[in-house]
């Protein structure tokens, strides 16, 4: 008989949404929106359902995999374990701990995920990567402007007079924020879209505003300048609580208006327009991660921050400077989770850069990598570089459900539990601030098993196998510890199903920033004590014709690669039904230029690689601008990651994806 039982979404998502999962005969059969939650209120994206479908896949890995003679032959748990513990134990004798190479990205949001970290802390302190794919320049910016990255609540928007979307289709990637936004405008909210592509969410805007890739920090620049000329910026803020005004004003003083909307392609009018608008308070700004994918993208993140500052919308209902929601994991206990102290050697390679690091490190050499939760092979940047650098060590262990491009290159694959077969809790740092109960639903398959329990056994071969003798609720009361004084306990969480964290619903309301100053520092002193300036610049991405026009003549498309619609980036593309390809959506001029036509097959190629998939034209994007959707596999066609670059963004957190000029050529 079915039974309808309430889950969450594990996906490293926006939404972070509540199921009700409908369990028949021991077998997931239908994954639907919990219409109890209070966020996400019944309604999920494709990814979510697609969950069952992942969850009952006949491609699942079933068995741990071991590759003998270039092919994979199934092994028993018992001598994958013993041989992988093994191969551990002598580089640990003989290397030392740190020619471990652990490759972590978050895949999945499992606050339990995390128990990898005190796996390789308890080994002796492997090699880890630091920095994020995803968003951590802007991360890093904001703690430079703020002294912490923090949003305003979901609510909090039907506040605002003006909504600012800058860089993101919430369309796509936040369904439950895009509701919010139609019933703002109702309200009498104007809504502005500022973003290279007219997306499903500028479709909704009073106003599209369409931009030069790359060139957003520079157009914050130009309305703050325009708001200075114009007398709009709110002085009572400036002065009160603000730190480094005077360095902006000199900073903007040393470019003309002219230049600005020549560099951004942003019309003058237009910049002027956005300069009353953010002096018609309250106005929000809720940025996009693809903003910093740039080598300037820490300074892009602060220039708009300067700006929200500026016009005085920061710490006030309807305002906010929203782009990333920290406080949500901060309210967990990950040290003790992760037991950090108990590494007795540690070594750092830059998340974009691992392949480089892999291949050029000494003192120890990487003889081992272990990949949990990602896919480098297809996700790190400049994918022939990782390619040949996973294929150089001498073991490469994956833990994985599938056989992802890197699994296929591994020595050893791990099957490894799904959400729905394991017990977990789960949150997103990105919005909401509820967190969500997934308890265990179904068995695994075959013999998959969770991470969890491939820690312990590792754990118990590598003679530290008491630092994981806990329960799985000893685990999650773990990390639930510094939110008991607030009434919020695991016994509670497993009944209501999800619980509301204590944070700040409208951050810095009080006017106590967490920087060094106490105030909003438009010149950043933590920026200064790591090296810095600290100062605010008119930065431009790398690869621009500002900054390398001979690479521009060369290579004159700009190329982004957002979101997928039906994948969490890689996760989906193979349990796809019908035909999947590589998409090239390419501006009108660029089709105009070369003659295209939808569905021509077409090379797009730079100096690092090349990728070759369909046109699909896209009648009001930027011109000279490119997307193709990240994720897709090599057998698809892609990955798309053959063309970007694994250069490092300005502050040293984030990667530059997005700062990559390409060529097409039809063929």
């Amino acid at each position: 008989m079915a039974t309808v039982v309430k889950s969450a979404c594990p996906l490293n998502c926006w939404d972070s949404c509540g199921f009700n999962v409908t369990i028949d005969n021991g077998k997931v059969v239908k994954v639907e929106g919990d219409p109890d939650h209070p966020i996400t209120k019944g309604k999920i994206c494709g990814r979510g359902r697609m969950l069952e479908t992942r969850t009952n896949s006949p491609q699942r890995l079933l068995h741990p995999m071991k590759k003998v003679n270039g092919h994979f032959e199934q092994i028993t748990w018992e001598q994958a374990l013993s041989e992988i513990a093994e191969k551990l134990s002598v580089i640990r004798g003989k290397y030392g701990t740190t020619a471990v190479l652990h490759s972590h990205d978050y895949a999945n949001n499992g606050i339990l995920k995390n128990l990898d970290q005190r796996f390789f802390n308890c080994y002796g302190g492997v090699t880890e990567l630091y920095g994020s794919l995803c968003w951590g320049a802007g991360i890093e910016a904001q703690k430079w402007d703020f002294g912490n990255a923090w949003s305003h609540e979901p609510d909090d928007v039907y506040n605002s007079k003006n909504i600012i979307i800058w860089g993101r289709n919430v369309a796509r990637t936040n369904m439950h924020f895009y509701e919010k936004l139609v019933e703002a405008k109702k309200l009498g909210a104007k809504l502005i879209v500022i973003d290279p592509l007219f997306n499903a969410t500028a479709k909704i805007a009073d106003q599209h505003i369409t931009i030069k890739p790359g060139m957003d920090g520079l157009l914050a620049a130009g309305v703050m300048k325009e708001m200075l000329r114009l007398g709009l910026e709110d002085t009572g803020f400036i002065e009160q609580s603000t730190y480094g005004f005077d360095d902006l004003k000199g900073i903007l003083e040393g470019i003309s208006l002219d230049r600005i909307s020549e560099m951004t392609e942003v019309p003058l009018n237009v910049i002027t327009k956005l300069a009353y608008v953010y002096a018609d308070k309250p106005t929000s700004t809720y940025m996009g991660l693809g903003l910093q994918r740039y080598h300037n993208g820490g300074n892009t993140i602060r220039l708009i921050d300067a700006l929200v500052a500026v016009s005085g919308n920061i710490g006030i209902p309807g305002g906010g400077a929203n782009y990333a929601n920290l406080q949500v994991g901060q309210s967990f206990s990950f040290d003790e989770l992760t037991l950090s102290k108990r590494r007795k050697s540690h070594r750092q390679f830059s998340i974009m850069k691992q392949a480089e690091g892999i291949l050029e490190a000494k003192n120890p050499e990487i003889k081992m990598i272990i990949v949990t939760c990602g896919n480098p092979l297809t996700q790190v940047p400049d994918s022939n570089i990782v390619q040949k650098a996973f294929s150089s060590v001498e073991t490469l262990v994956v833990i994985d459900q599938f056989m992802t491009d890197t699994a296929k290159e591994a020595d050893y694959v791990l099957p490894a539990a799904t959400s729905f077969e394991e017990e977990d809790f789960y949150y997103s740092s990105m919005y909401h601030h509820y967190i969500n109960y997934g308890p265990k639903l179904v068995d695994a398959p075959g013999e998959a098993k969770s991470d969890l329990w491939i820690w312990t056994e590792l754990a118990q071969r590598l003679g530290f196998g008491h630092d994981f003798d806990f329960s799985r609720d000893e685990w999650l009361e773990m990390t639930l510890e510094p939110l008991r004084e607030n009434g919020l306990t695991l016994d509670g969480l497993k009944k209501q199903q999800n619980l509301e964290l204590p944070v700040a619903k409208i951050p810095w309301q009080d006017r106590r920033f967490a920087t060094t100053t106490g105030k909003f520092e438009f010149t950043s002193i933590l920026g200064q004590q790591k090296g810095d300036s600290g100062l605010l610049k008119l930065a431009v991405p790398e690869e621009s014709k500002w900054a390398n026009p001979s690479l521009a003549a060369r290579y004159p498309y700009s190329l982004l690669t957002i979101h997928p619609m039906r994948s969490n980036h890689s996760q989906n593309y193979h349990l796809l039904t019908g035909s999947v390809k590589l998409k090239v959506e390419v501006a009108q001029n660029i089709a105009d230029q070369l003659g295209l036509e939808n569905g021509d097959y077409v090379r797009v190629w730079n100096n690092r690689g090349e990728v070759k998939g369909f046109v699909s034209i896209l009648p009001a994007a930027h011109p000279n601008t490119i997307n193709i959707d990240e994720g897709i596999w090599k057998r698809f066609g892609g990955p798309v990651n053959n063309l970007t670059s694994s250069n490092e963004s300005d502050n040293g957190l984030g990667s530059t994806l997005y700062d990559c000029l390409v060529n097409l050529e039809k063929l």
